[in-house]
């Protein structure tokens, strides 16, 4: 028989879900005997847009009210080495229009824990890279986190052929786990389907696996979240933190085409540094580079030869205005193709923070010059788990 609890997500949950085999979140719980458990979780973020100069007379501003995320989740364990996740997600692809969204499985994977330094996942997942994937877009720090281009894994349109992924994910295995005193260094290595070829003489005709790779170390406090995930702030919960990451991506022949092939290689860093002062206010800073390499080649799944990088600094003041505590930000990107014109953008805001990630109202400005044209846009969003 199985008897209900509630239960309280965001921090709180990232933490308590260390200890459930990696599970992301959990709304209602209903637990059964054995240590068998069940959760159910939602997840929402909706915003309103204006962009100057995206309406078709080049010369005002959008204003559009968007559903940008909608997300149940399930998790639970089977046995004390056994447990679950299921999540799903709103799908927004063009190639579905005039029906521009569509509700499927963001993640499926099982879980397979041996002890905490080694832990096998199997099935839909994230792919291992930078902080910025990782942490997706509930636990990034600001509303518009995704400056610098994706990995092949975030690329696609679905699943199938001609892509690499969606949302970050594919289907795949994983290693993970944490080693050493307190746990403080965290490995994650994966193989998974990677780009897959659409037809002939497109790239990949062997079916080559994508491998990726990401290693952590917590020079302060451990970060608490769940299996090899991230998020880009605690707002002071794990008190302060100083964690220095690398990672690495890696498909032969995965651009080009068939008589002009080449690797696709990724190779990211990240840092992450929060500090709680003695005013008991939360001091944010993070940094990460990311460099792609096609062996010089094109390629199918958006992507292109170069760097770019991105820091994000951010106070939370220690007394609420209201029922939340507010949290400024300011955030500048940089994007550097070989062959092509050079971006920045510069983001500054604010969030209101009511609940942690369950609960966040976020105002953000953004500006983005690519060397012929200028770009500004505005917005209000809301998130809230459960």
């Amino acid at each position: 028989m199985m008897k209900y609890s509630g239960k309280v997500t965001g921090i709180a949950a990232l933490i308590a879900a260390q200890a459930m085999a990696g599970s992301v979140l959990a709304g209602a719980k209903f637990e059964g005997s054995d240590g068998k458990w069940i959760s159910f979780g939602v997840g929402v973020r909706t915003s309103f847009t204006a962009v100057e100069d995206a309406s078709p007379s080049g010369d005002d501003w959008s204003n559009d009210f968007n559903l940008d995320n909608a997300r149940i989740y399930i998790n639970g364990q089977i046995s004390e080495n056994i447990g679950f996740e299921l999540n799903t997600e709103t799908f927004w692809s063009s190639s579905n229009a005039p029906f521009d969204e569509e509700f499927g499985i963001l993640d499926a994977i099982a879980k397979f824990k041996i002890n905490p330094a080694l832990n096998i996942w199997a099935g839909r997942m994230l792919v291992p890279a930078d902080r910025e994937e990782m942490s997706g877009p509930y636990y990034a720090n600001i509303w518009n986190a995704f400056k610098t281009p994706f990995g092949p894994a975030d690329q696609g349109e679905d699943h199938g052929k001609g892509n690499a992924g969606l949302y970050g994910r594919d289907e795949g295995v994983t290693v993970w786990g944490r080693l050493g005193a307190e746990e403080r260094f965290t490995y994650a290595v994966g193989v998974f389907e990677g780009y897959e070829s659409a037809g002939m003489g497109d790239a990949d005709p062997d079916d080559n696996f994508l491998y990726a790779a990401r290693f952590s170390y917590n020079f302060l406090n451990v970060e608490k979240a769940p299996g090899y995930y991230t998020g880009s702030t605690s707002y002071g919960a794990a008190g302060d933190i100083f964690t220095v990451s690398v990672a690495a991506q890696f498909e032969e022949d995965a651009t080009g085409i068939v008589g002009d092939l080449g690797d696709f290689t990724a190779l990211y860093t990240d840092v992450l540094y929060e500090n709680v002062l003695e005013n008991e206010g939360v001091l944010t800073i993070e940094a990460a580079y990311k460099d792609f390499d096609l062996d010089g080649k094109t390629n199918a799944f958006g992507l292109f030869e170069g760097d770019s990088w991105k820091a994000t600094t951010l106070y939370l003041f220690p007394n609420k205005l209201g029922i939340g505590k507010v949290q400024p930000y300011f955030s500048y990107s940089e994007v550097n193709p070989d062959n092509g014109s050079d971006s920045e953008t510069i983001d500054a805001g604010f969030n209101y923070v009511i609940d942690g990630f369950n609960s966040r109202i976020s105002v953000a400005y953004s500006s983005t010059d690519n060397g012929t044209n200028d770009m500004d846009a505005f917005v209000i969003g809301y998130q809230f788990q459960y």
